[in-house]
């Protein structure tokens, strides 16, 4: 019937989805596809369920407003001060190739904390044709709504940093008037949080209690170690045997981290502090990848003239805690982890259980040993790999003379260049990622550079503020660069692969011949470096992966990007 309307089917396709979603209307308005955000800043908060709580408010919104979810992008413990974030990038990347054009968030600070990054993202995602919505805020409607909306943005900031300011002076000054800030005292204590209201007469500051049990405890702790000479593990083993646990630990046991902390705690003396560390990012951080959580999860020790004193009430006096601390000082300079003894592969061995071996023995003495670390990190709970050590002398040595032996040698490296030559030629015959997504968004991200540079100029912004627009901006293009590096390095066509011919192998063993003689265990070790990505050992074999110089042979002795593998059967004596 002409006056009559039709039954509508409308279907959403998206490369990226497990399945199709398909809207079927009958004299109602379609749903309209959007992704979601969502991102929560600590693993307390995952565990709490917060991001859980931002999708319910995500979904209601969704429903009432006739919003189909396609697609989710949820960033879990990352916090809202690091732009680079793994679920956040893939929504950026997935929003250049406008696979949905709407994204709803719960808040702009899930976006990011500070002001300055949101309208980063949010211009970007703007110029890009992607409507961005809160369930919090309303977007603006208009040019002054807008003004508004970052004028807003740039006070709650400002609140933020006014409040932890605010918060951090505050506990600073009740530390100096001797009250105790904390929610929890040391072991062998009890706090008792403050109690009735400020001005009344009964109220009270927070303050200890010796905990009778727990002081009992941490009394024998300092006697087994000042007065019958325990190590820190002895004392470990002992409470294992007592069946005393600390006060908190998952598997019920003491660590050595934590029995060490207690032994050097000055509280037990009568002397608390507050702000003798601070926290900060760590320097060395254990993953090497391009997301990395930007966490004050290091803390660094402050002198102690610094510390605000917090009188406490005493456990042992102070002749047996100087008796403590020599004693822990004195054995922790006999520890064979702090002895100097030189191992080429430290860093590179691999037990077959997967965990790292470690060097171990007496000061220069004979008989070292690449241990596996699993005896070390599972006491006292029972050992899970039952691999013995192996003698680190007669494996670097086979090591280093199996190197040598594949540099000097024309034969070996021929051979082994050929094969490498063969296996990347087969492996390069794949298709190229496409990276114009990368080089669009760089292209956007430097216009961006370029116009708060021109507000600068203009004396729009402050120095400061210019600095704070474009580190984000900078990091994320450093970033994107080196992603599209590794993507072309990858895909290199295989005419650019050119084996070695034997002219060129001969003239480099040659070389090394020359340049492998009488080095010094600095060099070895920057060759190994440079050469070997691990060594994987039991006691009776060693699979060392590397990399071999084969290409580039003009250039120097560690330049290759071939990959080598090599297996030996070990008896007594090592031997291939």
């Amino acid at each position: 019937m002409a006056g009559q309307r039709k039954r509508v089917k409308k279907v959403f396709r998206h490369e990226q989805m497990s399945e199709l979603l398909i809207v079927n209307t009958a004299e109602q308005k379609l749903n309209k596809p959007i992704a979601v955000y969502a991102r929560v800043s600590s693993s307390n908060q995952e565990n709490e369920g917060t991001i859980e709580t931002q999708l319910s408010a995500i979904h209601d919104y969704a429903e009432k407003n006739d919003y189909s979810i396609i697609q989710k992008y949820l960033d879990n413990g990352w916090s809202g001060d690091n732009i680079i974030r793994p679920e956040l990038d893939r929504l950026r990347v997935d929003a250049k190739k406008r696979i949905w054009n709407t994204v709803l968030i719960y808040d702009p600070d899930r976006l990011a904390r500070r002001y300055s990054y949101q309208e980063l993202i949010l211009d970007e995602l703007r110029e890009g044709g992607i409507t961005v919505l809160f369930v919090t805020t309303p977007p603006p409607t208009n040019s002054i709504e807008k003004i508004l909306y970052g004028v807003q943005g740039l006070f709650a900031e400002y609140e933020r940093a006014k409040i932890a300011e605010r918060f951090r002076l505050g506990k600073i000054r009740k530390a100096r008037e001797g009250h105790v800030i904390t929610t929890e005292g040391p072991y062998g204590y009890t706090f008792i949080p403050k109690q009735g209201k400020k001005g009344d007469a009964d109220f009270k500051q927070g303050y200890y209690v010796i905990n009778e049990y727990e002081a009992a405890v941490a009394r024998s702790i300092f006697q087994w170690v000042g007065n019958e000479g325990l190590t820190v593990r002895g004392v470990i083993k002992k409470l294992q045997s007592l069946a005393i646990p600390p006060r908190k630990s998952k598997k019920a046991v003491w660590s050595t981290s934590t029995l060490s902390s207690l032994l050097r705690n000055k509280t037990y003396i009568g002397e608390g502090h507050f702000g003798a560390s601070y926290a900060v990012i760590p320097e060395k951080p254990t993953r090497k990848d391009n997301y990395r959580k930007v966490r004050k999860s290091s803390r660094k020790m402050k002198p102690e003239e610094e510390w605000i004193k917090i009188p406490t009430p005493r456990l042992i006096d102070d002749s047996l805690f100087y008796r403590v601390q020599e004693k822990l000082k004195r054995n922790s300079e006999l520890s064979f982890r702090n002895t100097k003894n030189e191992y080429l592969l430290a860093g590179k061995i691999w037990c077959i259980c997967g965990r790292k071996r470690n060097g171990e023995g007496a000061f220069k003495g004979k008989h070292l040993y690449y241990r596996c670390t699993d005896r070390i990190l599972s006491y006292p709970l029972k050992q899970i790999c039952f691999e013995k050590g192996i003698n680190a002398r007669i494996t670097d040595n086979f090591i280093w003379e199996h190197i040598c032996k594949l540099m000097t040698s024309p034969e070996l490296l021929l051979q082994q260049a050929e094969s490498w030559y063969s296996e990347r030629q087969n492996h390069s015959c794949h298709t190229p990622i496409n990276t114009e997504v990368f080089r669009a968004e760089i292209k956007k991200l430097q216009n961006q550079e370029a116009r708060y540079t021109r507000a600068f100029g203009e004396g729009l912004i402050t120095l400061e503020k210019l600095k704070e627009h474009l580190q984000p901006i900078r990091d994320k293009l450093a970033l994107l660069q080196e992603q599209i590096k590794a993507e072309e390095k990858e895909n290199q066509p295989s005419e650019k692969f050119i084996a070695p011919d034997s002219d060129q192998i001969s003239a480099f063993t040659e070389k090394a011949s020359v340049a492998i003689r009488n080095l010094s265990f600095e060099s070895k070790k920057a060759i190994i470096k440079e050469v070997i990505e691990k060594v994987v050992s039991t006691q009776k074999e060693l699979s060392v992966y590397g990399f071999i110089p084969v290409s580039n042979l003009d250039n120097g002795l560690l330049c290759s990007e071939y990959r080598h593998c090599w297996v030996t059967k070990c008896g007594q004596e090592y031997s291939f």
